[in-house]
């Protein structure tokens, strides 16, 4: 049976799929362009993978011994590899209540509504390529696991289920989504992480998935973030934990407060994401992300 059409989807959905195709084919052409190729090498591996064994040569690295099948006393045997020439894609969205800032801005979408494309054109973008992506929604429980999987049907899908997720919990904890994705995917995967890091206590479980697998970093932005709006004193509620206080965003004291804290924040990560090596693309709502998208699978195929 052929998967199906736009035209034989539900509305909702088509109109979803057509705006997010819009933004993926404006990716695929930029990426053409620039790289004067294929945009169907965007997804394939850049790493190595176990293919067999043979016995031990003069030169070869003591560290590629294959210490379990040498140790039967046929001999000394190496480990051999061969590309990754198609790779698992698993996309992280961090869904928690403090996704849903952003929104109304100008007409901008909130910093969820953002992620959720960004997801929905990667799932697109893989099924054009028939390679394997799937997703995990989390706040600080697992609110959605798609198993990665092939084919626009597993892609309609998987944006149908995305777009319809109400997160039954408000709470973030970025360190235990990674650990839940880390128990979910066991074959290396291109991981693609998406979520503000309005969070404390994930740099260990980052450094063990940076090491594990190889991963993308996407922080998301929203300008009212960058730049607190000088509203007066206003009541403010924490989107997470319902609190409720009363701040004066004007005074001088907030606001260097509040953009003290995003700078720490964000060189945080920088730092880890760096110190691990690790792509790190920081995204506003207010802006454009095609175009960044487009440099991170440029580097990625240089």
């Amino acid at each position: 049976m052929p998967p199906p059409t736009p035209a034989r989807l539900p509305a909702r959905l088509t109109a979803l799929v057509r705006r997010l195709r819009h933004l993926e084919i404006r990716m695929r052409q930029a990426v053409e362009a620039q790289l004067q190729g294929n945009f169907g090498s965007v997804f394939r591996g850049n790493g190595l993978e176990f293919d067999d064994v043979r016995l031990y040569q003069y030169g070869d690295e003591v560290r590629a011994i294959d210490w379990a099948v040498s140790s039967k006393g046929h001999g000394t045997f190496v480990k051999t590899y061969k590309e990754e020439r198609e790779q698992q894609v698993l996309v992280a969205l961090d869904v928690s209540a403090s996704q849903r800032v952003g929104g109304g801005v100008g007409g901008a979408p909130s910093k969820l509504d953002l992620g959720r494309d960004l997801a929905g054109v990667l799932a697109l973008s893989a099924a054009r390529q028939d390679a394997a992506l799937g997703l995990l929604a989390f706040s600080d429980q697992k609110e959605l696991y798609l198993p990665p999987t092939k084919g626009l049907r597993a892609a309609y899908a998987l944006l149908q289920r995305l777009y319809d997720l109400v997160p039954a919990s408000p709470h973030t904890s970025v360190g235990a989504g990674i650990r839940q994705l880390l128990g979910l995917v066991r074959r290396r995967s291109l991981v693609v992480l998406i979520s503000d890091f309005i969070d404390e206590g994930y740099e260990r479980e980052l450094t063990m998935l940076a090491r594990r697998h190889e991963l993308v970093v996407v922080q998301l932005l929203a300008p009212q973030e960058a730049r607190f709006p000088a509203l007066g004193i206003v009541p403010l509620r924490d989107a997470e934990t319902g609190l409720l206080r009363w701040v004066d965003t004007s005074a001088p004291a907030f606001r260097a407060q509040h953009a003290g804290q995003l700078l720490v924040r964000q060189q945080a990560l920088r730092t880890l994401c760096r110190r691990q090596r690790v792509s790190l693309l920081t995204l506003r709502t207010d802006e454009d992300f095609v175009p960044q998208l487009v440099g991170l699978f440029r580097r990625r195929n240089q």
